[in-house]
């Protein structure tokens, strides 16, 4: 298998809003990342993916960009960013963009001279429709509730939008709107970025007949029509011939609904495309059917399952994305693994342990590294994510599919605000994040959880993240080792083993609090372990894992 300095890295996910504020107005920025440089040299991360920081009038957080090569005011200046991304180099860290060309802001200048007139040079930038039958043109549901497609008065006609009303989809059918973004692409480029990670990438072409989709629990039909649709290919592999090949780049593709068979095209080893691709089958593991708003919990077996399909599945082929969390997610302790005082610290290390040591590029999400736990939000007042607050109001308000409490219940387990809350720096006020209030509530438990401690406790969750990005580094069978699925029908242990020539490697977890037995295979009888969440008990045929115990042995 072929050796790219990408596969054996691990990126850090910073949102910055949340991260670090430099100049006490409760918004994390710029300087608070470049203020935290070392923390993230002494974690051992290779790259920094910075969730968007341009210019935005901040519907979706950023998500809704209406100036590509500005930096939004409340997080600082471009010469702040020049010097982030300098530091971050003397650091040897990697910086990764977010880039979020599916759609743009409706404050977009192109979007503001689309709207003007059916003859503007920029109308064919979006997509135009005139109703169907007096109405939408199609069924299409927004990823954040109501109708995909909005109305506009002036042009008579409806403009496309899978997410806000606030972010309408680019046409990339049209070769200028290709042109624009490859040019802005190539500008950050020669700033000397290192690569993107691109936003809902599987969207940018659509499906020219534009069909219903099958309804949902809201009754609006699914987008996913508007997935992996005919050009997408064709555009990436412009964009890798235009824009990536003139740098050395890590590049990710956000790729909701896509297929095992789709990502071996978009993730390709002859790099005619991405480099990896995000898949989020085993994000829904947890959802009921096309629903995600319930708090049932997984079956392991269900995760295992997935997983194995997507290391198996790209064995040789293409390369794989590892992550429990990201912005979109909530904290995968609380959701995966047990958040009480009791198994927090074991079952957070055993989570690490588990993706770790599978193929793929490790995505830490800030606060993954801390065992960072879901909010207990109280109110509907207290989200600020429009997804939350927007499936608040239609499904309980307006559909009436959920009581008040049940909705409660399901934001506290899925909202993405769970990751929003603010870096637990240490116990002081507002968690060493600020000296104001922050735009979003402090998780209270910020004083039992926080970096200070972690630093200070060498059996902290920080160190063993950072025990397992060193072993990463040190030991090639971790990045380019196969993969190889044991014990597919425990309901409680997953056991894996990695093999790359001589050497094996044997992964044990124990995803539940109950004590539970396994066999070891006779070949790891007589070897030794690499890393365990517990004091390690003696190796032998059968041994009793205890409560969500993890453990790698080397043969």
């Amino acid at each position: 298998m072929e050796k790219r300095w990408w596969k054996e890295s691990i990126v850090y996910q910073i949102y910055p809003r949340s991260f670090m504020d430099s100049n006490g107005d409760g918004i994390g920025d710029l300087n608070g990342i470049t203020e935290k440089m070392g923390y993230l040299q002494e974690l051992g991360v290779n790259a920094v993916w910075l969730s968007p920081v341009y210019q935005s009038p901040n519907d979706d957080n950023g998500y809704d960009i209406s100036d590509y090569q500005a930096i939004m005011t409340e997080f600082g200046t471009m010469e702040d960013f020049d010097r982030m991304l300098a530091s971050a180099h003397e650091h040897g860290i990697k910086i990764v963009m977010d880039l979020v060309v599916n759609h743009t802001s409706d404050e977009h200048k192109w979007f503001i001279e689309s709207q003007k007139s059916l003859d503007n040079p920029y109308r064919d930038y979006y997509i135009w429709r005139p109703a169907k039958d007096g109405k939408e043109p199609n069924n299409w549901g927004s990823c954040f509730s109501g109708s995909a497609w909005k109305y506009d008065e002036k042009t008579d006609m409806y403009f496309l939008h899978l997410f806000s009303k606030k972010q309408p989809d680019l046409n990339w059918d049209n070769p200028k709107v290709r042109t624009e973004v490859f040019d802005m692409m190539n500008w950050w480029l020669d700033k000397g970025v290192d690569g993107f990670r691109m936003d809902v990438i599987s969207l940018i072409s659509k499906n020219p007949d534009y069909p219903d989709g099958k309804p949902g629990i809201n009754g609006y039909g699914s987008f996913n029509e508007a997935a992996n649709g005919p050009h997408v290919h064709e555009y990436l592999q412009e964009m890798r011939e235009k824009v990536l090949n003139n740098a050395d780049t890590i590049t990710v593709g956000e790729c909701s609904g896509v297929t095992l068979e789709e990502a071996k095209k978009y993730a390709r080893s002859d790099e005619k495309e991405l480099n990896m691709v995000f898949q989020f089958e085993h994000m829904d593991v947890d959802a009921d059917a096309d629903n995600k708003w319930t708090d049932k919990k997984m079956d392991l077996r269900d995760m295992k399952a997935v997983l194995t399909k997507w290391q198996k599945g790209l064995e040789d082929i293409a390369w794989n994305s590892l992550f429990w969390e990201n912005h979109d997610q909530p904290r995968s302790i609380s959701r995966f693994g047990n958040d009480s005082e009791q198994y927090h610290d074991v079952s957070a290390k055993m989570l690490a342990t588990c993706l770790h040591m599978m193929q793929g590029t490790p995505y830490v999400y800030q606060g993954e590294e801390l065992g960072m736990t879901n909010v207990p939000f109280t109110s509907v007042d207290q989200f600020r994510d429009l997804d939350s607050i927007n499936a608040y109001h239609e499904l309980v308000e307006e559909q009436k599919v959920f009581t008040h409490d049940e909705m409660m219940r399901y934001l506290c387990y899925k909202s993405r605000d769970n990751a929003r809350t603010p870096f637990q720096w240490d116990d002081s006020a507002y968690a060493g994040f600020s000296t104001s209030e922050p735009w979003i509530m402090v998780n209270p438990n910020y004083t039992s959880i926080n970096a200070k401690d972690q630093l200070a406790d060498p059996d902290s969750i920080f160190h063993y993240y950072q025990k397992l990005i060193k072993l990463r580094k040190e030991n090639e069978i971790i990045v380019y080792g196969s993969y190889d699925l044991l014990l597919p029908d425990s309901k409680e242990i997953y056991a894996y083993t990695r093999t790359l020539g001589e050497e094996k490697l044997l992964i044990v977890c124990n995803f539940y609090e109950n004590e539970v037995e396994i066999e070891i295979p006779d070949e790891f009888l007589n070897g030794e372990y690499m890393i365990s969440n517990y004091e390690g008990q003696a190796i032998g045929k059968v041994m009793k894992l205890r409560p969500y115990e993890a453990f790698v042995i080397s043969k």
